[in-house]
Order: structure tokens, then C-alpha cells, then sequence
């Protein structure tokens, strides 16, 4: 007979036969013959020969009791112990390699005589022979569609060890009939059976969507911050330090000067501007003021376009600044689609690597996600929470660049970075925002970013922060992110006509060799003083007012030898031509002529534009509230207004808070304007379809009228309360239809006009 015992070692009282023999000291009824190692199962077969009369059973338990009174454990696992039990099959002694342990048994039934035909046991029959062995995880029995000979089922052992027991104990047992078996028993047949496990990692991953998704954005979000932010922060680091700019580096500049030595190429880069800065010297000493001062507030330079704000700060008020980085708005706000707002933000502070692409590609795989799952994930990031990382970034970068001068042994060293920063502010980098709140009626998410981080970084004192600005309503936005604070404000105007006058002759003059110029007695002479024709400035100035734009192009067309009325000319005729095109001529096309806001790219109508032009061709100033009385303006007025403010074609001037006049946009649109409102034919044409939209309006007012009158004429019975009201309504059909006989006379002669004139 054979035992298995399920340890084998070489030490004496591991030996399976010596556990046998010491089972049984007083008298053993068996002799042991042989032991049969199985290394690769961690067991050892031992076959004996027993006495007659003695009960397999009793040498089995004797030996179970000795193991359980005497355990014998492996020192490298002493949580385990020897087991043994009776062998009651044929077991098959094989060393096949692939043939590995493992906690699932196949047990096939096959019959076990010839011509005798096999029994499917039950999982209950199968949990009662195999159990004794080691707890069962599973009974698998073959499914019920399954052809497949001979029939079989699945053991699924708690441990492989159990199943090592199990297959060598009842390998080739025959069940017999009276244990359901059937007439001529069923040989049992066993063997290891690896579960399949066939991509079930990636099965896995797939049946559980809500745990992986947001587990793989919490990883993507972790690389990205232990990983990428760090580079980040250096590339914004390094576009704030200049570190990379090669007009920076000293060896550069040394090799530029001596170039220019030997070329004689001393050019400026911005002549005529002297006069400029003369004029404006107490505010760029205001503004050198304010940066040398701790108040955790904004700087705000407020002016029209062209007026050089720019220029006042970054190149005159922040000149011997060292770290000082510039923010665009313009290109972030008039980009399309959340992917290129996040790449132009990016460039404008030096962000990189930047991932914008994967935006789009995350919102999709979130909107898959949630369809299929029915929650959001949160995979994908919106456009705030994009900027927001930016400006974090960049913020992260400004404080790291203000603490870099701070030294150990410094007589403040004792206080902490937020304290020191602030008992610094000469430490601190400065932010300028340039064209604050451009085209913001369209989006205003970028600007309430930016003004929140501003926010921050004024009241953490990690920067200065200056806002450049051509709208008047900036504290409404501002405001908004720093409500306690009082703004330091510096308002820009045009220049005076003696400043624009020295401008323009400081222009002419740059960058002229005055050596051979020579006049009477030897006298050296500059262009200016040898031109005739400078006597016109003052005049040509006064119409083009003190627009440093349109200043910097009279000088140029002057010193390409124009004739200055002839340069103010062509200037005038330029400007008209701009308004003619952006503001009256293709409207009626668009539908916006109607007097809605009827086109899609504009938000104001022709005739609104044009009795605007007309109306400041013969006085420089309106009435704001007047201006809204008009029939044109009586369906939101004040929106278009804004919106043609916003077009620059009309500046709109505020006291205590409310707006109160109106001018035009530049100083050279009112010669403009006046020379618009001269064409006559232009000036028919929009006179006609202002007068047209008119007589629309008097006939659809007459229209209502008669309606009414109809219904209090159907009433079976006139009241005498409602004459009052019938005679209002007469009135009115009276007064309209006077009104529209007049329009149409007008009418008629703009149409003669158009008829005859070119």
C-alpha cells in the first residue's frame, strides 16, 4: 500500500518513512518498503506492507495524530506543517516539465471497464470526496452545451497545495455505485489545470471604467506635476531672465559695438520720441515711484490706442528693470478654440513643453467615458483650469526669480520669504499686461484669469503688476478680483500741438549725417531747418491732433519729400476711406441695414454708424443721452454705441461713472467725418436708406393704429370713454402719415441726386 506524505526532507525526522515507523513504536503492523520523492510537488510517496486484520483506516489516523502531536514545520516557513494521508487511487508517477502544481484539478470520468459507460458525479458528490483534502474555492462542472469526451469538471482548491494532496490521493479511484458511481463504477482521472488567464489584466481594466479612468488622470496629473512643471517652470524662468536671448549675452553685445564702430551704423531705434518723453517724464518717474513703494494694489496706464503706453513703461519707466516680462492679450483673445487660447498664452510667458492637442483628445475620451459609465471622470481639463496651471507656473517662476538675491547672511535673513519680499519691493519682477481687456464683449474668461492671478501676485508681493488699457470701464473688471483696493491710475491723452510739432521735426532730423549739409557761412543745417514748407505743421497738426501714431506717419511721408498739406491730405483720405470701409459701405448686404442686429459680424447697422459721422462733421461733440433719443438708436442703443467704441470709430466720455459725450475715435477722423459727410452722393445714398427705414417705421406705427381702430370699431356699442382714445389714434394715423408724405418728398430728391450725379 502507498502513503503520500506531503513533505519531504533530508533531515532524519522528516523522513516520511521514519514519521511512519514512529507512529506506530510500541508495535508496527507494516514494514515500509520504499520512498518515493516528489520534489516538484514538495511531497513523498511511501509504500508499506501491512499485517492482515489491520484497518487502513487505523494506520492512517495513528499517523494523522502523531503529525498533530509532533509537527514538523520547515525553518524558512514555520506556519506550515507535514500532512499525510492514505493514497485510495492509482496514482501516475511522471516528471513531465509542464506539468506544474497548481490550485486547480481537472477530473475527468472515465468508465472503469471496458463496455461499462461513465457517471457525471454531481457537485455535491464531487465537494464530498475531495473536501477532506483541503477547502474547495469552486466546483466548475462542464457546461450542459459542452460535446466535448470524456466529461469532466473543475476543482478549484483555497491552496496548491491541498490540490498536490487531492490529485496523488485519488488519481485512478473508481467511485463505486453506492457512492454514485453508477453500475460499473467510474474511474476518476486528474489533473493540474491552469485557469485561463488571457488578458485579464486588460479585462479587467475594461469592466472597471469608474476606477481606471480616474486612475489613470490622477497618474497623468502626477507625472505631469512631478515631471513636466519643474521643466516648465525653468523654460518661463529663463524667458523671464533672458537667459537663452542672445542680444543679452555680453560677448554679443561687445561684437555688436564693434561692429557698429566699423559699419557707422548708429541708428536710433525710435527718433523723435525725446520730445515724447520730455513731455511725459513726471509719469514714468510716478511709475518708477510706485514700483519702489510695498501698497499690494495694480498700476493702471489708461489711454487711446496709439498713444504709447507700451513704449512709456517697458521701454522708459521699467528701462533698468532686469526682470520684467510683458503678457499680450491681444493674441490670446483673438485666437479660435480653447487649444490655440492655451498655446498663444503659453508663448506669451514662455511655457513649454505645452500638450494644447491633448485637450480636444481628452475631452473625447471623457465624453466617451461618460457614456458609458454615466459619470463624469474628469479626465479632461476645462479652459480655466488650463490657463489657471499657466499662470500657477509662472507665478511659481516670478517668486523663485524675486527670493534669488536673497543671501544667508543677510541682516534680514531671519524673516521668511513672504515677509521679505515684502520689505523688498525693489526684489520683485514686474508684470505688464498690454492690451487689457481687447475685444473682451466677446469672451471675458481670459481677463478674469488674468486679473485673479494678478490678484495674486500683488497681494502675496511676488510682483509688481501693470495693466495697460485702452477702455475706460477697466474697473469694472478689475475690481472683480481686488474690490478693496484703490487702483493707481495714469491716464494717457494725445500730445500737445508744440510737443507733436517737436516730435515730427525730431523725426525728420533722426538719423541724417548733418556734416555735408552746409548752409550760408559754413552753418551746418538740418533737413527741418533746410525744408521751406515746415511753416504748414502747425496747421497740418491741428488736424491730426496729438495721435502719436498718426504723428509718427506724417513724419514719414514728409521726410520721403511729400508736401506736409499734401501728407495731411492723403492721411484724411485714407482714414475716410478705413471708416468707409469697416463702417457703412457692404452693410446693407449683411442684413444690418434694416436697423437690428441682424449681421453676424458686425453689432451695428449703417444708418447708426453714419448719422453718428454726420452728426460730429458739424459739431466735434454729442450728447450721449441725445444721441439715444434717436429713432435709429431706439432698439439697444447703448450696445451699439459700445460696440462702436469698441471699433474705435467713437470715444465715449464718462463723469462720476455715466457716460455724457461722444467723440470721434481719433483726432484725424473729424477732418474725416466732415470730408465723408461732403460726398454728396455717398451722403444721399445713406440719407436715403436712413429715410427708407423711416418710412417703414411711420407705416408700420400706422399699421397698429388701424388695427386698434378696427377693433374698437367692431364693439357693438361706442362707449363715450373710448373717444378720447379714438381721437389719439386719428392723431397719430394723422401725424404719421403727414410724416410719411415728408419723408418721401426727401426721398425723391436724394434719388434725383443719385441719378444725375457720379
Amino acid at each position: 500500500m502507498n502513503g503520500f506524505t506531503r513533505f519531504w526532507s533530508r533531515e532524519l525526522t522528516a523522513n516520511p518513512g521514519r514519521i511512519l515507523e514512529n507512529a506506530h513504536k510500541e508495535s508496527a503492523p507494516f514494514q515500509v518498503e520504499e520512498v518515493l520523492p516528489r520534489l516538484k510537488e514538495g511531497g513523498a510517496f511511501v509504500k508499506f506492507t501491512k499485517q492482515e486484520g489491520v484497518p487502513l483506516a487505523d494506520i492512517e489516523s495513528r499517523v494523522k495524530a502523531y503529525l498533530k502531536e509532533n509537527p514538523i514545520r520547515p525553518f524558512w516557513w514555520p506556519f506550515q506543517h507535514v500532512r499525510a494521508n492514505l493514497v485510495k487511487g492509482r496514482p501516475w508517477v511522471e516528471d513531465l516539465l509542464f506539468r506544474i502544481p497548481g490550485y486547480r484539478l481537472k477530473v475527468e470520468f472515465l468508465p472503469a471497464q471496458a463496455g461499462s459507460e461513465a457517471v457525471e458525479l454531481s457537485q455535491e458528490q464531487l465537494y464530498s470526496l475531495f473536501r477532506p483534502y483541503g477547502r474547495l474555492a469552486d466546483v466548475v462542472p462542464q457546461p450542459s452545451d459542452s460535446k466535448v469526451l470524456p466529461k469532466f469538471s473543475f476543482l478549484d482548491f483555497a491552496a496548491s497545495r491541498r490540490a498536490v494532496m487531492a490529485k496523488n490521493c485519488m488519481h485512478g479511484f473508481t467511485v463505486p455505485e453506492v457512492m454514485g458511481g453508477g453500475p460499473g463504477g467510474t474511474l476518476l482521472k486528474l489533473s493540474y489545470e491552469r485557469k485561463p488567464k488571457d488578458h485579464w489584466i486588460k479585462d479587467w481594466l475594461f469592466s472597471h471604467p469608474r476606477i481606471v479612468i480616474p486612475a489613470i488622470a490622477a497618474i497623468v496629473a502626477g507625472i505631469t506635476v512631478a515631471i513636466f512643471d519643474p521643466i516648465r517652470t525653468f523654460f518661463i524662468k529663463a524667458h523671464i531672465t533672458r537667459t537663452f536671448h542672445v542680444e543679452d549675452n555680453r560677448f554679443w553685445r561687445w561684437f555688436k559695438n564693434q561692429a557698429n564702430d566699423l559699419f557707422r551704423r548708429n541708428v536710433e531705434d525710435d527718433p523723435g520720441m525725446e520730445a515724447i518723453w520730455d513731455d511725459r517724464k513726471d509719469n514714468i518717474d510716478q511709475i518708477g515711484a510706485w514700483l519702489m513703494e510695498t501698497a499690494d494694489t495694480f498700476i493702471v496706464v489708461q489711454g487711446p490706442r496709439g498713444s504709447g503706453k507700451r513704449e512709456l513703461v517697458v521701454d522708459q519707466a521699467l528701462k533698468h528693470r532686469k526682470h520684467k516680462i510683458t503678457i499680450d492679450c491681444k493674441p490670446i483673445q483673438e485666437a479660435r478654440g480653447d487649444a490655440a487660447t492655451i498655446n498663444a498664452a503659453a508663448q506669451e510667458v514662455g511655457y513649454r513643453p505645452i500638450f494644447s492637442w491633448m485637450n480636444s483628445i481628452s475631452g473625447l475620451i471623457d465624453l466617451a467615458a461618460q457614456g458609458t459609465t454615466g459619470v463624469k471622470t474628469g479626465f479632461s481639463e476645462t479652459l480655466d483650469s488650463q490657463l489657471a496651471k499657466i499662470w500657477n507656473n509662472t507665478a511659481t517662476a516670478l517668486k523663485s526669480i524675486a527670493l534669488e538675491g536673497r543671501k544667508k547672511n543677510d541682516k534680514d535673513a531671519y524673516l521668511s520669504d513672504d515677509e521679505y519680499l515684502e520689505a523688498h519691493p525693489e526684489q520683485r519682477p514686474v508684470v505688464v499686461i498690454d492690451n487689457f481687456l481687447h475685444k473682451s464683449a466677446e469672451n471675458s474668461v481670459v481677463y478674469d484669469k488674468i486679473a485673479e492671478w494678478a490678484a495674486l501676485l500683488t497681494t502675496s508681493n511676488i510682483a509688481h503688476v501693470i495693466f495697460l488699457t485702452n477702455d475706460v470701464s477697466f474697473s469694472k473688471s478689475l475690481s472683480k478680483a481686488l474690490p478693496d483696493r484703490v487702483f493707481r491710475q495714469i491716464s494717457l491723452s494725445d500730445c500737445s500741438p508744440e510737443v507733436a510739432k517737436r516730435f515730427v521735426i525730431t523725426h525728420l532730423d533722426s538719423g541724417v549725417d548733418i556734416e555735408d549739409s552746409d548752409g550760408e557761412g559754413g552753418k551746418k543745417l538740418t533737413p527741418s531747418q533746410r525744408r521751406k514748407d515746415l511753416a504748414e505743421l502747425d496747421e497740418c497738426i491741428s488736424y491730426l491732433g496729438g495721435r502719436l501714431t498718426d504723428l509718427e506717419f506724417l513724419a514719414r511721408r514728409i521726410k520721403t519729400g511729400e508736401n506736409p498739406k499734401k501728407a495731411v491730405h492723403e492721411i484724411i483720405d485714407q482714414s475716410a476711406s478705413e471708416i468707409l470701409k469697416m463702417f457703412l459701405i457692404g452693410m446693407e448686404d449683411s442684413g444690418a441695414g434694416t436697423g437690428q442686429n441682424s449681421s453676424t459680424s458686425r453689432k451695428w447697422s449703417a444708418e447708426q454708424a453714419w448719422i453718428l459721422i454726420k452728426q460730429l462733421a458739424q459739431q466735434e461733440v454729442l450728447r450721449y443721452n441725445e444721441v439715444l433719443l434717436n429713432g435709429t438708436y431706439s432698439s439697444g442703443g447703448e450696445k451699439v454705441l459700445q460696440a462702436l467704441e469698441q471699433a474705435e470709430l467713437i470715444t465715449i466720455l464718462s463723469s462720476n461713472g455715466r457716460p455724457h459725450s461722444i467723440k470721434p475715435g481719433k483726432p484725424v477722423y473729424l477732418p474725416a467725418f466732415k470730408r465723408l459727410s461732403q460726398d454728396q452722393v455717398l451722403s444721399s445714398r445713406l440719407d436715403l436708406s436712413m429715410l427708407t427705414e423711416a418710412i417703414k417705421s411711420e407705416n408700420a406705427s400706422i399699421d397698429k393704429y388701424e388695427n386698434e381702430l378696427k377693433l374698437l370699431a367692431a364693439l357693438p356699442k361706442q362707449p363715450a370713454a373710448l373717444a378720447p382714445r379714438i381721437r389719439w389714434l386719428l392723431a397719430k394715423v394723422a401725424a404719421s402719415q403727414a410724416k410719411v408724405e415728408s419723408l418721401e418728398q426727401e426721398s425723391n430728391v436724394l434719388k434725383k441726386i443719385l441719378q444725375e450725379e457720379y
